[in-house]
């Protein structure tokens, strides 16, 4: 099992038009070939004008190939497209439990 922690950094002014339409579009294409959302959050603190996506998956492999089917789906490409100028930094983590850590989220 790994996670899939990725940060997203929007201009200014652009966070609170990139949240609805990405719950009303881009969230159910995004579930329906990512799968298991563990959480999407907001900054209050630090730097702002930022989304966090916590993405589970089975493996490397596993997000590898949903993320491949992802991107080749239509809806999901002109999203992005739309998406794209909206953000002025990505950044994307993978992230290993260790044998300790809660796995409330794991199916």
């Amino acid at each position: 099992m790994l996670i899939d922690h990725r940060t997203y950094t929007f201009y200014p002014g652009k966070l609170q038009e990139f949240l609805p339409r990405f719950e009303k579009e881009g969230l159910p294409l995004q579930t329906k070939y990512c799968g298991n959302l563990i959480g999407y959050f907001t900054s209050e603190t630090g730097v702002l004008n930022q989304v966090v996506q916590l993405w589970a998956y089975e493996s490397a492999a596993d997000r590898d190939a949903r993320r491949a089917a992802l991107w080749v789906d239509p809806d999901w490409k002109a999203f992005g497209l739309w998406a794209l100028p909206l953000i002025q930094h990505q950044e994307s983590r993978i992230l290993k439990p260790t044998g300790f850590s809660p796995r409330k989220w794991a199916n």
